[in-house]
């Protein structure tokens, strides 16, 4: 028996008959645990009324009462951020340690969005003019949507809900098909922090809900998260209906290690970076420069590492990494470990053979380690979003920052030395929107932002942060003059030399 997960519109659960529904796995095991409802455009439209019927008191709701609500949700989502991680790891299959990474680093944006009455202060100039004044002021944008992928289904939905409620808009949020639940659990936690009904609302499905929410008059923004062909088609298609679009888009993120870097914590840190949550993050490490000449000995750190692995069900105490989302993802990824042997780079682990501590019909594929590889194969131009590492060599730093640059993604990238002045130059010198020193993966806190550069972002406002602000809002001036009464202005009982 399979549980049944539909949508929220208007503070409940949908009760209508689906069209068409969508299997919903445990990776872990190979079964299916639930059936989602795949909207059709009359429940795209369903939700996209409740939001613009509860938009205008919303809007005019004080900040006292918004920041208030915001409170609450942080409060109920940090007393039950175990349960929302047992959800994650049920329907993704990443190990309960990541998932619970995943809603402590949602919490970080919501404890953000918290601060709204001092975040949405705008400028003030008195007497720009003789008796005139100017000041601006943020007013939220109506109806905005949130698509989200199924890598980080509790965390990114929070990178853009908080915001965007917390400035006065109403949701809609597109969650992944493939791992759905965790969106409905968070809806209904604001409910229950006291958000009114409609403010927020989520929408199951497919092409056909993202296509409706795109082409939608009614939708004035649209927040994305995915690979970089969906994120430059929901930008282009978007922005062709007049709407404001931020879409993040794929990763192919290289680790450059220095010859004088700390090759412990270096290869510790390109397992962790590479395999965590099964190597489907946009943040995962994909690629090792090892710069001259310590290629070798960094590929048997890392080797030697990987065979220590502890993979399995993520319920299980002790397991790292857990399976991947589906059988056709599993399937796919594996199929790069084929191309790549037949590219003709080193395979020096072979992660098809790891052992698993899980059913055998769970979506399994162990840490895979490719040496040798060239800017020409497919392990190393396509974003894999699997447990696949790639090194690649480089003969000096020159040459190493220079094979960063030339990939079309710009996400994130890291570098390990001992060397500040190599460290400075290469944040300075490299193309890439996120960078890390002697840190693999670096993810801004909730109150900076996220995002890349090039083909991985399409766009100019990043996620969350005070970029957060401005993308849910839009900037109005006001220039006002108000006569004195002692020049002709209406008497209003004040003494004539005010």
């Amino acid at each position: 028996m399979t549980g049944r997960i539909t949508h929220w519109i208007n503070g409940k659960p949908w009760d209508g008959v689906a069209e068409r529904t969508g299997e919903v796995y445990d990776p872990a095991t190979g079964k299916v645990s639930g059936r989602v409802d795949f909207a059709s455009q009359s429940e795209v439209d369903s939700a996209v009324a409740a939001a613009a019927a509860a938009f205008p008191a919303w809007r005019d709701a004080s900040l006292a009462k918004r920041s208030n609500v915001l409170f609450k949700f942080r409060e109920l989502l940090a007393a039950r951020k175990d349960d929302l991680a047992a959800i994650v790891t049920a329907e993704h299959g990443k190990v309960l340690d990541d998932a619970a990474g995943e809603v402590q680093r949602a919490l970080e944006a919501v404890e953000f969005a918290c601060g709204i009455p001092h975040l949405l202060k705008g400028g003030f100039s008195e007497n720009v003019s003789t008796k005139v004044d100017v000041y601006s002021i943020q007013q939220p944008l109506g109806v905005v949507a949130v698509i989200s992928p199924f890598n980080f289904p509790a965390m990114v939905p929070l990178w853009f809900i908080p915001n965007a409620i917390a400035c006065g808009n109403a949701v809609v949020l597109k969650p992944s098909e493939k791992d759905p639940s965790a969106a409905v659990f968070i809806a209904e936690l604001w409910a229950e922090a006291g958000l009114p009904d409609g403010v927020l609302n989520v929408l199951h499905g497919d092409k056909v809900a993202v296509d409706g929410l795109l082409e939608h008059r009614t939708v004035k923004a649209v927040s994305f998260v995915g690979s970089t062909p969906i994120a430059r088609y929901v930008y282009e298609t978007g922005t062709k209906h007049g709407k404001r679009v931020q879409a993040l888009g794929g990763a192919k993120n290289h680790m450059v290690v220095l010859p004088d870097a700390d090759l412990d914590l270096a290869a510790d840190a390109a397992v962790s970076a590479g395999f965590g949550s099964a190597g489907e993050r946009c943040m995962a490490i994909s690629v090792v420069v090892a710069v001259d000449p310590i290629g070798d000995e960094l590929v048997e750190k890392i080797s030697s590492r990987m065979a220590g692995l502890h993979i399995g069900d993520g319920r299980r105490t002790g397991c790292e990494m857990g399976p991947l989302v589906t059988r056709a993802h599993r399937d796919r990824v594996e199929s790069y470990v084929e191309a790549g042997v037949a590219s003709g780079a080193t395979l020096a682990v072979d992660g098809r053979g790891h052992p698993v501590d899980g059913a055998a019909e769970g979506f399994w594929l162990g840490p895979t380690l490719f040496d040798n590889v060239g800017t020409d194969m497919s392990i190393y131009t396509d974003e894999i979003f699997g447990p696949v590492l790639s090194v690649m060599r480089a003969r000096s730093y020159d040459e190493a920052l220079e094979l960063v640059n030339s990939n079309p993604y710009g996400n994130g990238t890291a570098i390990f030395t001992n060397d500040g002045g190599a460290a400075r130059r290469f944040q300075n010198e490299v193309e890439v929107g996120m960078v890390g020193v002697n840190v693999p993966i670096p993810v801004p806190v909730g109150y900076y932002s996220f995002g890349g550069w090039k083909d991985s972002l399409f766009g100019d406002t990043h996620a969350y942060g005070t970029h957060g602000i401005h993308f849910f809002t839009r900037s109005k001036v006001v220039t006002n003059r108000w006569l004195d009464p002692s020049h002709g202005g209406v008497n209003l009982g004040f003494p004539r030399n005010i």
